[in-house]
């Protein structure tokens, strides 16, 4: 995926994440956060239970270069295909869309098709998380 980043190379990477849906739990989101935030990222944490369109919001409001989405519901072959039009037609199109939570794997190839630029899934270590992401913005600088 070809981001283009908005940002000079000193600017720190600006994330915001979201617990989207239904789902409750909140701890490996929060590791996550830390993680990014411990690594020089700004961090922007929206909570539980955001819909699409409170995510797109906050993600235009706050100018980030990544979205950043748990799911643990299930819910996420229709949560992400609706996230990624919306944010096509609120002009974020070339920010990154990451996920992470309990995902199957044939379901993480199919949302990567649909734009999704990678699934995290339990376990993964946030070092991984870091480089993936620094990797893929800094492309774009």
């Amino acid at each position: 995926m070809n981001i283009k980043s908005r940002r000079y190379s000193k600017k720190r990477i600006r994330v915001l994440l979201a617990k989207a849906g239904l789902d409750g739990h909140d701890r490996g989101i929060k590791i996550i956060a830390m993680a990014l935030r411990d690594a020089g990222m700004e961090v922007i944490y929206l909570g539980l239970r955001q819909t699409s369109e409170e995510i797109v919001n906050a993600a235009l409001e706050e100018d980030v270069d990544v979205i950043g989405i748990s799911l643990l519901s299930g819910a996420h072959n229709q949560i992400f295909p609706k996230l990624l039009k919306l944010m096509k037609t609120s002009g974020l199109k070339d920010r990154l869309l990451i996920g992470g939570g309990i995902i199957p794997k044939q379901d993480i190839a199919l949302l990567k098709k649909k734009g999704v630029a990678e699934v995290f899934t339990p376990g993964t270590n946030t070092e991984d998380i870091i480089k993936f992401i620094k990797g893929t913005v800094n492309k774009g600088t």
